[in-house]
């Protein structure tokens, strides 16, 4: 399989947004009222949702149905990748924390010794 998505069949688009989403075949299958056979058959290529249940699908796995029909559009990103999004975010929002209380340290001395003069 290449990287690109719309090189991906709808089965394999299902199974990459699951997969992203953190879901296995049966919690999805469940979230959608569906049989988890019926799941597997979409997922295989053997059958494809009706137009109700693939909007409802794209809504549970947080993608457009335009992606999943033909690969166009925003592909899902993965718990893990947004996981070391929000880690990444952390360390930065607690160095600048530190940078913030350095300088509100440097100008209450500052206003400290204005005040003394």
């Amino acid at each position: 399989m290449s990287n690109n998505s719309t090189d991906y069949t709808l089965g394999e688009r299902i199974c990459k947004a699951r997969d992203a989403s953190g879901l296995s075949t049966a919690q999805l299958a469940r979230r959608l009222g569906i049989k988890t056979a019926t799941m597997q058959s979409w997922e295989s290529d053997r059958s494809e949702p009706r137009s109700n249940k693939l909007v409802l699908l794209a809504g549970v796995l947080n993608v457009s149905p335009t992606w999943l029909l033909v690969g166009r559009g925003t592909p899902p990103i993965s718990e893990d990748a947004a996981g070391a999004d929000l880690d990444s975010m952390r360390v930065a929002l607690d160095r600048i924390q530190r940078q913030a209380q350095a300088l509100a340290d440097e100008i209450g001395a500052l206003q400290e010794r204005l005040n003394g003069q």
